[in-house]
């Protein structure tokens, strides 16, 4: 009897067993189906377009670009640039770009989302992945690829860990369109207070001998003040000090940055067109710049917007150009002149009322309570209200002294050699008078926020300097370019002219 029971028991429990690993099985199955199916649902493009994503346009920018409007009739679907092509990388970055596109759709107000902004190469490197692209894009060398093309794919082969597909191909998966060439009426407006070139140290506007292209530029005063941050300023780098007292000579200014038509000007009268940097090596053969790799207006428009992605070197020839047909010496501003320019006789971090503490998209606290964007939105583009690109000058107010975007729009050139410990260089003990900074040097100063920079970095005595080799990470050339930079494309530059009475002032001081 005990032996019957003890095998009933046995049974029982095998029967338990069974049912047990076969509802296991199926639940494994459910779990299996159920995630397949929601996986696939949830990758569909009409599920991106209309469930989970708010973006207005992209579907009609990528029916438009040439991932679905081809002569193949392939259809390259969403999540095939998206995400990665598989393995758990594929599943991390699903969870993490639904997880940040359903708390965008539930807690944003999707028509205050700058989706300009989103469209840029820095913002573009958070969701296209490379894997993606070369799983389609298997074969670099395909048939009838330019030789620009060849040497553009051997160079990314050559620097995958600085480069991505999206450097060179970033409007490939939604089209955007260029923008027309822009002449404001408001930019002609504005020079109508500016007399033609006349006698006497006063503000003017130049016009460009055998063109109609103006441009205003401000008489600057001569004077005394003092260069550099104080060691309480928030935000304040090391290389921005120690404070040091600076005399300059009258000079003039460029009332706005150079604009694509004044450097379009430039371009027509001394460009080498069809001719590529390595075939105009020889000094007499350097007529003007070589055609630039890419669009250097980034396809934002060009008109009185303010000219990008040329080197230093293109910025200082402009200039020696410039002076050639006017009969005016024009030539980049020197640190110092930039500073006084920028400060119009002010000591505080802008020339306007307010604390980069408060203006700062950096700070956590600022993220909660509000960032501050008045008065600093109405003198300068940049992080916080651009848009991600560059605007006319007609956008912004100019500072006291009439100059316009001196903080903000596009970061700007300057003659000095960079260096950190340039002001500490200084004898402190008397008055510095027209510095023109460190006698050599391997990178420029660089001056003025952009378009991509935080309130921070817009205060007047901020200083940064060019990357020339990071710069030149997509120019696929060898040599590189002299003429334009391949991965800038928010530094531009303004003029200054001198001052001849100011000059012989200078020649004299300095001979005592």
């Amino acid at each position: 009897m005990f032996r019957r029971l003890s095998k009933f028991k046995l049974s029982l429990s095998k029967q338990k067993g069974m049912v047990l690993f076969a509802t296991g099985v199926v639940c494994s199955a459910l779990v299996v189906f159920t995630g397949h199916a929601g996986l696939e649902s949830t990758s569909t493009d009409k599920f991106c377009d209309q469930t989970c994503h708010v973006h207005p346009q992209a579907t009609q920018s990528w029916i438009k670009s040439t991932h679905y409007s081809n002569k193949s009739g392939v259809v390259t679907h969403c999540i095939e640039c998206h995400l990665p092509p598989g393995g758990a990388e594929f599943y991390t970055e699903k969870a993490r770009l639904g997880i940040q596109d359903i708390y965008g759709k539930l807690f944003k107000d999707v028509a205050k989302i700058d989706w300009q902004a989103k469209r840029s190469l820095d913002a573009g490197k958070t969701f296209t992945y490379d894997s993606a692209c070369v799983k389609c894009h298997a074969n670099l060398f395909t048939t009838g690829l330019s030789k620009k093309g060849v040497d553009a794919h051997l160079h990314y082969q050559r620097s995958k860990d600085r480069m991505r597909c999206i450097n060179c191909h970033l409007y490939s998966g939604h089209y955007s369109e260029k923008k027309a060439e822009e002449v404001l009426d408001a930019e002609i407006d504005e020079l109508k207070g500016f007399p033609e070139q006349g006698n006497g140290f006063r503000s003017y506007a130049e016009t460009i001998p055998g063109t109609h292209v103006k441009f205003g530029m401000v008489a600057i005063p001569g004077g005394a003040f003092l260069m550099g941050s104080s060691d309480s300023e928030p935000y304040r780098r090391p290389d921005e000090g120690p404070l040091h007292k600076v005399r300059l000579s009258p000079f003039w200014m460029g009332r706005a940055e150079v604009s694509w038509r004044e450097y379009e000007a430039f371009l027509t009268q001394r460009g080498t067109k069809g001719k590529q940097d390595e075939n105009v090596r020889a000094p007499a053969a350097v007529t003007g710049p070589t055609p630039p790799y890419g669009s250097p207006d980034q396809g934002w428009g060009r008109g009185s917007r303010p000219a990008i992605t040329m080197t230093y070197h293109g910025a200082v020839i402009f200039c020696e150009w410039l002076s050639s047909v006017t009969g005016k010496k024009y030539r980049l501003p020197t640190e110092a002149e930039w500073e006084y320019a920028c400060r119009t006789g002010t000591s505080t971090p802008y020339f306007f009322a307010g604390d980069p503490a408060r203006f700062t998209a950096r700070s956590w606290i600022n993220k909660i309570r509000g960032i501050k964007t008045s008065p600093i939105g109405e003198y300068a583009k940049y992080q916080a209200n651009s848009s991600a690109r560059t605007s006319p000058p007609s956008a912004s107010k100019p500072n006291p002294w009439g100059l316009v975007n001196m903080l903000g729009n596009v970061k700007e050139f300057c003659w000095d050699w960079y260096d950190a410990e340039a002001y500490s260089k200084y004898n402190l003990t008397e008055e510095i008078l027209n510095p023109r900074g460190p006698a050599s040097g391997k990178e420029h100063v660089i001056r003025g926020g952009s378009f991509k920079s935080d309130a921070s970095d817009l205060r007047s005595a901020a200083r940064d300097h060019t990357r020339t080799d990071d710069w030149l990470t997509t120019d696929p050339q060898s040599p590189k370019s002299i003429w334009w930079y391949s991965d800038s494309n928010d530094v531009g530059f303004r003029v200054v002219r001198e001052n001849e009475e100011g000059s012989a002032t200078e020649s004299a001081l300095n001979s005592k």
